[in-house]
This record gives structure tokens, sequence and C-alpha cells, in this order.
């Protein structure tokens, strides 16, 4: 059997969705899902509480890069006592998992050397580029595809509930302290959804924007989808936030979405993102996205 160590959540559920997660050994701090591989031991770490308001752990990433300090450490005598064969990395986010360059570095120090397969999707197709890739260093070429076939039959279907009629303008936000729009993938979902991202085009990086630049997206509905935050923290980090310094019309809807399982990791679960904001474009609350105004 091979042994996989991950390093990002995405990678993880990518394995564990191939039905392979007995084949990890070893996960990410961060790595929270399926509940099947919660007591394996964790690689990494980081000097930020996740509990910090987001503008206390902003601050602290940009004084950790000042200082040209990892926001996401690894421990390489745990990797090498787990003796991996595969070590499951990202491109995309420094702030997210390892560096990509810092995990090269140590895979070359150990014997015999890992494999290192990067994942480093900005758009769906991205995705099931990432998928395909992992399926073939597990041998689940063929898992990997029928995995795609049905996301994507999924989305399919999804579209063509939509349809074509009239799509409100849609402002996402990844983070609210500072504030920053949603990108990568996300212009795609909400276009699936029945939407039309009012600040991003597809693949494009999240970008921060200021409060005034939010209004004059002029958005129809806003869905708050914050980065690494489950539904009750994006909730709480919304209710500090008073109506004034949100400076967004009392007439438009806002909903949260639970971003940390559906919209921030580039695996499987990102269709259920746009299944929930089909639903929230529809005026529906349910499991995973509610309405805070």
């Amino acid at each position: 059997m091979i042994r996989v160590v991950s390093l990002l959540p995405a990678g993880t559920e990518i394995v564990a969705t191939l039905g392979a997660a007995t084949s990890l050994v070893g996960i990410s701090h961060e790595c929270d899902y399926p509940a099947e591989v919660l007591g394996l031991p964790r690689v990494t770490a980081t000097p930020i509480d996740s509990g910090w308001p987001s503008g206390k752990i902003d601050a602290a990433v940009r004084e950790l890069g000042r200082l040209s300090r990892p926001v996401v450490m690894v421990n390489a005598e745990q990797i090498r006592r787990l003796a991996p064969d595969l070590v499951i990395s990202q491109t995309l986010c420094e702030v997210c998992a390892v560096a990509d360059g810092e995990v090269h570095r140590l895979v070359n120090v150990l014997s015999p050397a890992p494999r290192v397969v990067s994942l480093n999707a900005g758009d769906l197709a991205g995705i099931w580029n990432d998928i395909e890739a992992v399926g073939a260093e597990l041998d689940l070429k063929d898992e990997a595809q029928e995995l795609n076939l049905g996301l994507q039959y999924r989305l399919r279907r999804l579209a063509r509930q939509s349809g074509n009629s009239p799509r409100p303008r849609v402002l996402t936000i990844e983070w609210l302290d500072p504030l920053f729009t949603a990108g990568h993938w996300i212009p795609e979902l909400i276009h699936i959804a029945g939407g039309q991202d009012a600040a991003s085009r597809p693949g494009e990086h999240s970008r921060r924007l200021t409060w005034a630049e939010a209004g004059r997206c002029r958005p129809d509905v806003i869905v708050v989808m914050l980065c690494g935050f489950g539904l009750e923290r994006s909730l709480r980090e919304l209710k500090r936030l008073t109506d004034d310094q949100l400076g967004w019309p009392g007439s438009v809807p806002v909903w949260v979405l639970d971003g940390n399982a559906y919209t921030s990791r580039a695996g499987p679960r990102v269709v259920d993102g746009a299944d929930l904001m089909h639903l929230a474009l529809r005026n529906i609350e349910t499991e995973g996205i509610v309405r805070y105004r």
C-alpha cells in the first residue's frame, strides 16, 4: 500500500474521496474531513491562533512575511518517521499550506526520497487536473476519471436548472478584515449556480477591496464564504462589524456559507458549494448556508 502524507486539506479530501483514506499516514494541522482521518498524526503547525479575529490573523501573517518566517511549518522528523512514498503539496497559497519549495527541500534529504505531487488548481479545470494527478500517483486513474465525470455531471445538471434568466450580481467575500473578494474557481461556481460574479473573473486571485469599492460593484446578493472559517465562526466575524462598517446597502440580502468546507478548498466539495449558492440565489436556507439579513 502506498503511504501518503498530505500537507493540505484539499489533498486529504481528494485521497479520501478516491477511496484511499487508509493510505494516509500523516496530515496537516488543518485537515478536518472526512472524520476517518482525524486520528492521524499532524505533520504541520502554525504560530497563528485560528481563534483570533480575522484582522489579527491578517496582521500576524503579514508580520511573519516581513520577518521571512513561514506561516505553516513542517515537522521534518515526524515525516521521516512516517516514511511516506508520496507527499501531497501545493503551489497556490503559502498562507494555507507548506510552501512547495520547502517541501522539495525536505524530501531531498529523506532516504528514500518520496515522490511529491503539487496541487495548483486556480479554476475548476485545475481541480479536475489535480484529482487526476493524485489518482495517477495512487494507481487510481480510473477512479479519478469516474470521480471527475460525476462531479462535472452534477455541475452541468445544476447549470441547466439555473437556466439563462436574468442573473443577479453576486459579490463573494473571502475575508472581512481586511476585505477580500473570492476568486479562483468561485466565479465559475457562481455562474453555474445562476448568478454573475460582480467583482472577479474565473482564475483570478482573490483581491483586496475597500468597502466603497465593494459598494460600487452594485451587488444584488452578497455571499460571505470566509477562507478557513466554518458557518458559526463566519457569523461571529460578521457580528463584530456594524452595518456602518460594512457599508452594504440594507436592501441587499447577505448569505453566509461554510467556506471552510465548500469553497476554500480545491477539492470535490466545491460542487456542494455550487449547490448551496444555487439555493441561496433562490432564497432557500439549508445546512451549510444561512441568510444573515
